[in-house]
């Protein structure tokens, strides 16, 4: 794993987000876990060679920031944000989580088929919090304070983590430094908000929930990013464009690569921005 600070370290080089784990005087705090199961049980080892899990932390729902807890059992606590916790490992139309973890055995993981469970096997007990909030919440372990900032936008239950004494910031999908940004079913305005609360944090260190480690700067990157989908989107429904003219002629292709593992995904990145915006754009809403 790459080691950002002397207690801070993350691996930006698998599939799926980029779990990391922080090291204290009185134990080992993780926050997300990784999707592939030989990563999760590697890095539960290197982990647990600083000092037991005190904490495993989930920046969001997603699974590929979730599912590595089956392998972290008894390990710590788990804290999940109210919003984390309800939409935890759930099923939804445009995804089975499940299924999506299943899938990248095969490519990326084939020595992880026989860690693998199986469903009943994994819903039965798939770790999940313990430690439920809403709002903030600040933990201390040892000699470091790890606050944990709800900054909605991407998810509903999104969390931001930042711990001073390493002046480093987890912010999950908050920020995806140089590969592309998947906005799903993201409310944009919230996800501003959240990069405008990350912006007044003192910091050196970004650790994004996808791509290579960065700096604070980023964070205008995040925004603009968000802004130009918007955009974009906005002038094609000013322009008449339908639903399906719009999904077709719009793409941000050629910005980013997507993350390690999913190029084959482009596409679907593209579409899925794409359609999202403007349903949210041409919505009516309530008076």
């Amino acid at each position: 794993m790459q080691q950002v600070t002397p207690n801070v370290f993350t691996e930006t080089n698998i599939r799926g987000c980029n779990p990391s784990y922080v090291t204290t005087s009185d134990g080992v705090v993780v926050i997300d876990t990784p999707q592939l199961p030989t990563r999760a049980v590697a890095m539960r080892q290197e982990a647990e060679s600083h000092g037991p899990i005190r904490y495993v932390i989930n920046t969001e729902h997603h699974v590929d920031h979730i599912f590595g807890n089956y392998y972290f059992k008894g390990a710590g606590s788990v804290v999940h944000h109210r919003g984390v916790y309800d939409n935890f490992m759930k099923v939804f139309p445009e995804l089975d989580p499940f299924a999506y973890a299943a899938e990248a055995i095969p490519t990326d993981d084939p020595a992880g088929a026989d860690l693998f469970p199986g469903r009943a096997e994994y819903y039965a007990d798939p770790n999940k919090g313990t430690i439920v909030f809403t709002g903030d919440l600040t933990l201390h372990v040892g000699d470091h304070t790890f606050q944990l900032l709800h900054t909605p936008g991407h998810t509903p239950g999104q969390v931001a983590v930042h711990v001073p004494e390493e002046r480093t910031v987890f912010t999950g999908d908050t920020v995806f430094s140089d590969c592309q940004t998947w906005l799903m079913t993201s409310d944009i305005e919230q996800w501003l908000q959240a990069l405008d609360r990350l912006r007044r944090l003192d910091i050196d260190h970004v650790v994004p929930g996808h791509g290579p480690v960065t700096t604070a700067r980023y964070f205008d990157t995040q925004r603009a990013i968000l802004y130009e989908w918007e955009a974009a989107v906005a002038s094609a429904i000013s322009s008449g464009w339908t639903r399906e003219e719009t999904v077709k002629k719009i793409t941000f292709a050629d910005r980013f690569p997507v993350d390690i593992g999913q190029g084959h995904m482009m596409e679907y990145i593209q579409t899925l921005n794409a359609g999202s915006i403007y349903d949210k754009l041409t919505a009516t809403r309530p008076l």
